[in-house]
């Protein structure tokens, strides 16, 4: 009997340190998008530079905004699925 409640209290521990760990790592992805969108204005002068991107700039600015809104959308669903249990 006292073996059980030793196993259950283990799973509630490993649930709970898994969800914590979702939350953090969901934060971290919400900052990672957030330090994009603020690094695009301050790396697309140095990529213009190179010849072989100044042709393609457009599509390399899209793709950094891109990977920006994707790491907040994931960071964002992993937080709210996070509390919605």
């Amino acid at each position: 009997m006292n073996s059980e409640k030793s196993e259950n209290n283990q799973g509630l521990s490993k649930d709970k340190n898994k969800t914590v760990i979702q939350l953090i790592w969901g934060i971290a992805l919400v900052l990672a998008g957030i330090g994009v969108f603020f690094r695009i204005p301050q790396v697309m002068p140095k990529i213009a530079k190179i010849e072989q991107f100044s042709g393609v700039m457009f599509f390399i600015r899209f793709c950094f905004y891109l990977i920006g809104i994707l790491l907040i959308g994931g960071g964002s669903k992993k937080i709210y699925s996070n509390y919605s249990k």
